[in-house]
């Protein structure tokens, strides 16, 4: 079962955006955040399109499951 939910990934993004926004930071700090923020940015986009195809295939199973009542193995 998954630990994190969607409001945990939508935290971690708001948390990059503070701290890219924090004028206290050096250049060499903020080089960082950069780096760090564009692979969170990175494995988000990741994560919201894995959830994406989720909720397409959830979509797709229940309409299939109406006009077909017995799917491959693979689909059910």
């Amino acid at each position: 079962m998954a630990r994190n939910k969607q409001i945990d990934l939508d935290n971690h993004l708001f948390e990059c955006l503070e701290r890219l926004n924090d004028d206290s930071l050096t250049e060499e700090e903020l080089e960082r955040e950069v780096k760090r923020s564009r692979a969170v940015a990175s494995l988000a986009a990741q994560i919201n399109q894995s959830r994406a195809n989720s909720l397409r295939a959830a979509v797709f199973m229940d309409q299939a499951a109406d006009a077909h009542p017995s799917l491959p193995e693979g689909f059910r």
